[in-house]
């Protein structure tokens, strides 16, 4: 074990080397772009099959299996089809995908039928009805989904690039950290990825925060 002062001292000489931003910049594209297609493939697969029964029925089992196989399964399957600069991105889609799926299908199913029959009562076109009854009552589930993807999305993107091991990768530097017990740079790395993982995660729920209250402005006008 080393101390909290010798890691810090560690991170220190770390942030003037561009290779240390690089592998973060490598990391980040990779796992939030997992991320990004598990948001937009979970919400599109969770109005269809809040839409069509015989689609949730088969996609129920998928999301299954998905859920309780272990992030250690994936990756070495993962290995045989996809370079190891692509498994992040496969990763880190595979562990969001579930938690989007579930939250935005549970979010639909649960919005008040009252304030759909006044809906069509009152002529909303669809385009109204998503903007005015189906998002406020699905933005409480999609921002939890997100809170809890975004900080899974990063431990299954790192642990599999530790295992991958592409080339300038934080998974790389993880692993080198190991092989030759440098546990100031192991401590280092795993401070930096807390970090920059909480960072961005603020971001984003900033950014779905504001989109939810000019979304309330506009209704109220």
């Amino acid at each position: 074990m080393v101390s909290p002062v010798a890691v810090g001292v560690r991170l220190l000489t770390l942030l003037p080397d561009p290779s240390f931003w690089g592998s973060i910049a490598f990391s980040a594209c990779r796992i939030l772009g997992g991320f990004v297609l598990a948001a937009l493939l979970g919400i599109l697969t969770a109005v269809g099959a809040a839409r069509f029964n015989r689609f949730r029925e088969l996609m129920a089992p998928l999301v299954s299996v998905i859920k309780t196989t272990p992030v250690a399964s994936f990756v070495i399957l993962a290995l045989f089809w996809l370079s190891s600069r692509s498994l992040s991105v496969f990763i880190s889609f595979l562990m969001v995908f579930p938690i989007v799926y579930t939250n935005i299908l549970q979010g639909i199913s649960e919005t008040d039928s009252q304030l759909l029959e006044m809906g069509q009562v009152f002529g909303l076109s669809m385009k109204k009805k998503i903007r005015y009854i189906y998002f406020p009552q699905v933005f409480p589930y999609l921002r939890s989904a997100f809170a809890v993807g975004l900080g899974l999305c990063w431990k299954a993107g790192t642990a599999a690039e530790v295992i991958g091991i592409p080339d300038g990768s934080i998974g790389e530097r993880l692993q080198e950290a190991k092989i030759y017990l440098q546990m100031p740079d192991l401590f280092a790395w795993t401070v930096t990825i807390i970090i920059v993982s909480l960072f961005i995660e603020k971001i984003i729920l900033w950014l779905l925060d504001a989109i939810d209250r000019k979304n309330r402005g506009l209704g109220k006008t």
